[in-house]
């Protein structure tokens, strides 16, 4: 038995991350081998929340830099996080783990509504909450759903699950030269632009002094490294 540093953590996970190498749609291994590593936490008495990106699927930004309608285009990658959701559902339930979805657009077929307090009763009971559709709202990414979220159930920490190791000060695939941060503050995000999450959620995160871990996703075991508090990746908080 480990002892974890924090108690209630989100997770969250971009869309291109469940894609794996392919960069589109969901990589069985991948989402297999994160619903291991969710379980393994939970078992050390952690209450952990899921908000998955849809980036995978569908971006918004993308359709909306075509000509399409910004707020169709953002609702359309809502619903890609309700796929993404879903399917992580499925994953974490092969693993034995009690799970809810919980959506910010009403689909009582598929999921439940979101609702604060509910959200954090599953918790209390150890199940696994996955919140999907974002905040609801078009023109809010799923990094500002992880904040807002974040807040609202008193999370302890946001673990934002990259393909990347941690924040450079460049591009560390483009640039082998990148610097990487082992430790930032919120304002250094917001104002250099480092790509850690949009300037909301970030924002978001400093008024509710909410510490943000970048990890590398692709290294089995860094999801409990990170709830233990080794040093991996870089902390962004104060």
């Amino acid at each position: 038995m480990y002892n974890p540093q924090y108690k209630r953590v989100i997770l969250k996970l971009s869309g291109e991350a469940l894609a794996g190498d392919k960069g589109y749609g969901i990589e069985h291994s991948v989402i297999t081998s994160i619903a291991r590593q969710v379980v393994e936490v939970t078992r050390q008495g952690v209450e952990i929340a899921i908000v998955v990106g849809g980036g995978n699927i569908w971006r918004g930004v993308s359709g909306s830099a075509k000509g399409m309608d910004r707020a169709t285009a953002d609702y359309m990658g809502m619903l890609a996080t309700v796929i993404n959701s879903l399917a992580m559902q499925d994953a974490l339930e092969n693993e034995g783990m009690v799970t809810r979805v919980m959506s910010a657009i009403e689909m009582k077929e598929v999921a439940e509504p979101y609702i604060r307090r509910r959200a954090i009763r599953h918790l209390e009971k150890g199940r696994v909450v996955i919140f999907a559709a974002g905040t609801g709202n078009p023109y809010f990414s799923t990094d500002t759903t992880a904040a807002l979220r974040s807040a609202e159930i008193e999370a302890e920490v946001i673990l934002m699950a990259k393909k990347v190791d941690g924040v450079y000060d460049s591009d560390p695939l483009k640039n082998p030269e990148a610097v990487k941060f082992s430790r930032l503050d919120y304002i250094d995000v917001i104002k250099r632009g480092l790509g850690v999450m949009d300037s909301t959620a970030a924002s978001l995160c400093m008024d509710n002094n909410i510490p943000i871990i970048v990890f590398d996703l692709t290294q089995e075991g860094n999801i409990l490294k990170a709830v233990l508090g080794e040093d991996i990746g870089t902390y962004v908080g104060r």
